[in-house]
Protein backbone atom coordinates (compact mmCIF):
# COMPACT_ATOMS: atom_id res chain seq x y z
CA UNK A 1 0.00 0.00 0.00
CA UNK A 2 1.38 3.25 -0.85
CA UNK A 3 1.91 6.27 1.76
CA UNK A 4 0.77 9.51 1.00
CA UNK A 5 3.53 12.50 1.80
CA UNK A 6 2.20 13.91 5.34
CA UNK A 7 0.75 17.79 4.66
CA UNK A 8 3.34 20.64 4.55
CA UNK A 9 2.89 21.92 7.79
CA UNK A 10 3.27 18.26 9.04
CA UNK A 11 6.17 17.86 7.45
CA UNK A 12 7.82 21.02 8.21
CA UNK A 13 6.91 20.04 12.23
CA UNK A 14 8.27 16.66 12.06
CA UNK A 15 11.64 18.73 10.28
CA UNK A 16 11.57 21.15 13.55
CA UNK A 17 11.49 17.75 15.91
CA UNK A 18 14.59 16.56 13.63
CA UNK A 19 16.65 19.29 14.57
CA UNK A 20 16.33 21.27 11.10
CA UNK A 21 17.57 24.79 10.60
CA UNK A 22 16.99 27.61 8.31
CA UNK A 23 20.37 29.61 7.87
CA UNK A 24 20.56 32.96 5.96
CA UNK A 25 23.63 33.26 4.34
CA UNK A 26 24.93 36.32 2.66
CA UNK A 27 28.45 35.47 1.23
CA UNK A 28 30.33 32.38 -0.13
CA UNK A 29 27.94 30.18 0.94
CA UNK A 30 25.27 31.35 -2.19
CA UNK A 31 27.77 29.46 -4.14
CA UNK A 32 26.36 25.80 -4.33
CA UNK A 33 29.63 24.80 -4.98
CA UNK A 34 30.78 26.02 -1.62
CA UNK A 35 27.52 24.67 0.03
CA UNK A 36 28.23 21.06 -1.21
CA UNK A 37 31.92 21.20 -0.26
CA UNK A 38 30.97 21.80 3.36
CA UNK A 39 27.57 20.01 3.68
CA UNK A 40 27.78 16.73 1.17
CA UNK A 41 24.63 18.01 -0.31
CA UNK A 42 22.69 21.40 -1.23
CA UNK A 43 19.61 21.46 0.70
CA UNK A 44 16.75 23.85 -0.68
CA UNK A 45 17.46 27.52 -0.84
CA UNK A 46 15.04 30.55 -1.40
CA UNK A 47 16.36 34.10 -2.29
CA UNK A 48 16.21 36.39 1.16
CA UNK A 49 16.42 39.68 2.49
CA UNK A 50 17.73 40.84 6.06
CA UNK A 51 16.72 44.49 7.26
CA UNK A 52 18.69 46.52 9.29
CA UNK A 53 22.03 44.94 8.33
CA UNK A 54 24.89 45.80 5.96
CA UNK A 55 27.56 43.46 4.45
CA UNK A 56 30.93 44.48 4.64
CA UNK A 57 33.96 43.95 2.45
CA UNK A 58 36.82 43.10 4.91
CA UNK A 59 40.15 44.80 4.38
CA UNK A 60 42.62 41.68 3.46
CA UNK A 61 40.13 38.62 3.20
CA UNK A 62 38.03 37.77 -0.09
CA UNK A 63 34.86 36.99 2.35
CA UNK A 64 31.90 39.68 3.21
CA UNK A 65 30.76 40.01 7.26
CA UNK A 66 27.53 41.77 8.28
CA UNK A 67 26.90 44.02 11.38
CA UNK A 68 23.16 45.74 11.97
CA UNK A 69 23.18 49.08 10.42
CA UNK A 70 19.52 50.86 10.77
CA UNK A 71 18.20 51.31 7.12
CA UNK A 72 20.02 48.68 5.17
CA UNK A 73 19.29 45.66 4.22
CA UNK A 74 21.03 42.81 2.97
CA UNK A 75 19.89 40.38 0.02
CA UNK A 76 21.28 36.60 0.73
CA UNK A 77 19.92 33.44 0.66
CA UNK A 78 17.92 30.96 3.27
CA UNK A 79 19.28 27.22 3.34
CA UNK A 80 16.32 25.56 4.74
CA UNK A 81 16.29 21.94 6.29
CA UNK A 82 19.65 22.21 8.25
CA UNK A 83 20.07 19.96 10.27
CA UNK A 84 22.16 19.75 13.83
CA UNK A 85 25.17 17.68 12.80
CA UNK A 86 25.25 20.33 9.66
CA UNK A 87 24.96 23.55 11.71
CA UNK A 88 27.60 22.56 13.86
CA UNK A 89 29.96 22.46 10.38
CA UNK A 90 29.12 25.72 9.36
CA UNK A 91 29.82 26.62 12.78
CA UNK A 92 33.11 25.76 12.50
CA UNK A 93 33.46 26.60 9.16
CA UNK A 94 32.66 30.18 10.63
CA UNK A 95 34.96 29.93 13.25
CA UNK A 96 35.25 32.54 16.25
CA UNK A 97 35.13 35.59 13.38
CA UNK A 98 31.69 35.03 13.53
CA UNK A 99 28.56 34.56 15.92
CA UNK A 100 25.63 32.55 15.11
CA UNK A 101 22.42 34.45 15.78
CA UNK A 102 18.78 34.40 15.30
CA UNK A 103 17.48 37.20 13.08
CA UNK A 104 14.35 37.50 11.84
CA UNK A 105 14.14 37.73 7.61
CA UNK A 106 11.64 38.04 4.93
CA UNK A 107 11.28 36.13 1.56
CA UNK A 108 12.03 37.80 -1.55
CA UNK A 109 9.30 35.99 -3.55
CA UNK A 110 6.73 36.47 -1.20
CA UNK A 111 7.74 38.87 1.49
CA UNK A 112 7.14 36.36 4.32
CA UNK A 113 9.14 36.43 7.57
CA UNK A 114 10.84 34.23 9.27
CA UNK A 115 13.15 33.36 11.90
CA UNK A 116 16.32 31.95 10.68
CA UNK A 117 20.11 31.73 12.01
CA UNK A 118 23.13 33.44 10.14
CA UNK A 119 27.15 34.38 10.88
CA UNK A 120 27.23 38.12 12.40
CA UNK A 121 31.09 39.36 12.51
CA UNK A 122 32.35 39.34 15.82
CA UNK A 123 33.85 42.77 15.79
CA UNK A 124 31.75 45.22 15.54
CA UNK A 125 34.12 47.72 15.85
CA UNK A 126 36.62 46.06 13.31
CA UNK A 127 38.37 49.03 11.22
CA UNK A 128 38.89 46.61 8.42
CA UNK A 129 35.07 46.93 7.36
CA UNK A 130 34.20 48.74 4.41
CA UNK A 131 32.40 49.47 1.53
CA UNK A 132 29.90 46.78 0.02
CA UNK A 133 30.86 42.85 -0.73
CA UNK A 134 29.74 42.39 -4.16
CA UNK A 135 28.99 38.58 -4.78
CA UNK A 136 29.15 38.65 -8.33
CA UNK A 137 32.15 40.07 -8.58
CA UNK A 138 33.69 37.34 -5.90
CA UNK A 139 32.12 34.58 -8.14
CA UNK A 140 34.33 35.81 -10.97
CA UNK A 141 37.73 36.90 -9.14
CA UNK A 142 37.46 34.74 -5.94
CA UNK A 143 35.42 31.63 -6.03
CA UNK A 144 37.74 29.31 -7.52
CA UNK A 145 40.48 29.71 -4.78
CA UNK A 146 37.72 30.10 -2.11
CA UNK A 147 36.42 26.31 -3.04
CA UNK A 148 39.95 25.00 -3.18
CA UNK A 149 40.32 26.39 0.39
CA UNK A 150 36.76 25.19 0.89
CA UNK A 151 37.82 21.82 0.05
CA UNK A 152 41.20 21.90 2.16
CA UNK A 153 39.37 22.98 5.38
CA UNK A 154 36.87 19.94 5.38
CA UNK A 155 39.54 17.28 4.23
CA UNK A 156 41.60 18.68 7.48
CA UNK A 157 38.10 18.81 9.77
CA UNK A 158 38.15 14.83 8.97
CA UNK A 159 41.85 14.79 10.65
CA UNK A 160 42.90 14.56 14.00
CA UNK A 161 44.56 18.02 14.26
CA UNK A 162 42.70 19.91 12.43
CA UNK A 163 43.02 23.55 12.14
CA UNK A 164 40.31 26.11 12.27
CA UNK A 165 38.88 27.76 8.98
CA UNK A 166 40.71 31.29 9.55
CA UNK A 167 44.39 28.86 9.87
CA UNK A 168 43.09 27.28 6.74
CA UNK A 169 42.58 30.21 4.72
CA UNK A 170 45.25 32.06 6.08
CA UNK A 171 47.61 29.27 4.93
CA UNK A 172 45.89 29.11 1.69
CA UNK A 173 46.30 32.50 0.83
CA UNK A 174 50.15 33.15 1.86
CA UNK A 175 50.60 29.76 -0.43
CA UNK A 176 48.67 31.88 -3.02
CA UNK A 177 50.63 34.98 -2.60
CA UNK A 178 54.39 34.22 -1.50
CA UNK A 179 55.20 30.81 -2.59
CA UNK A 180 57.02 28.81 -0.01
CA UNK A 181 60.91 27.76 -0.86
CA UNK A 182 59.32 24.42 -1.47
CA UNK A 183 57.17 25.61 -4.27
CA UNK A 184 60.04 27.93 -5.66
CA UNK A 185 62.48 27.13 -8.69
CA UNK A 186 66.15 27.84 -7.82
CA UNK A 187 67.96 29.30 -10.48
Amino acid sequence: MAMTPPPPAAASAAAAKAGAHSVFVYGSLMADEVVRAILKRVPPAAPALLPNYHRFNIKGRIYPAILPVESKKVEGMVIMGVTDEELQVLDAFEDVEYTRTRVEISLADSSEKMLADTYVWSDAEDSNLYGEWDFEEWKKLHMKDFLAMTNGFMHGLEQPEAKTRVETYQTFMQQQEYPTSETQVEG
